[in-house]
């Protein structure tokens, strides 16, 4: 089966990385309408957080551009043991079309993994980045803008 043949799971939701910050951390930024699916969804047991997330996470915290009141493996583990979220592995399938996307997009690994674990998920990407959101609305994939 390819990628473009997984049924989408309507309620799925698959969070970009900084829409995890922000809902974790209850940061303004996260939208109304965002915060109200992720809410609903995590009801359902219905988010979903890839393990790269974790990795960009990190890096952000590495590169000063992020900032966390705690160390960031307690962060990460504790924004992984919230009610109705579930951990993505990142497997071979999702890291090998992350590299085959039948569509140009830029080279930022974190981005192509989270939109190839969308596609392969049939999720929705819960994101705020206006590239991502452009191609959804090209039909490559479904996203949600996190910040409304």
């Amino acid at each position: 089966m390819t990628m473009a043949a997984v049924p989408a799971r309507s309620g799925l939701l698959l969070l970009d990385t900084h829409a995890l910050v922000w809902s974790v951390e209850e940061r303004p930024r996260l939208g109304s309408a965002a915060k109200r699916a992720i809410n609903i969804a995590a009801r359902l047991n219905q988010v979903a957080v890839s393990a790269i997330s974790a990795w960009e996470v990190a890096l952000l915290i590495s590169k000063g551009r992020l900032n966390l009141s705690t160390d960031v493996m307690i962060w990460v583990r504790s924004a992984l043991s919230k009610p109705g979220v579930n951990l993505v592995p990142l497997e071979p399938v999702i890291a090998v079309a992350s590299t085959r996307l039948p569509f140009e997009m830029h080279p930022d690994p974190a981005d192509r993994i989270l939109v190839a674990t969308t596609r392969n998920l049939g999720a929705s990407l819960v994101t705020a980045d206006k590239v991502l959101l452009e191609l959804a609305k090209k039909g490559y994939f479904r996203a949600m803008d996190a910040a409304k």
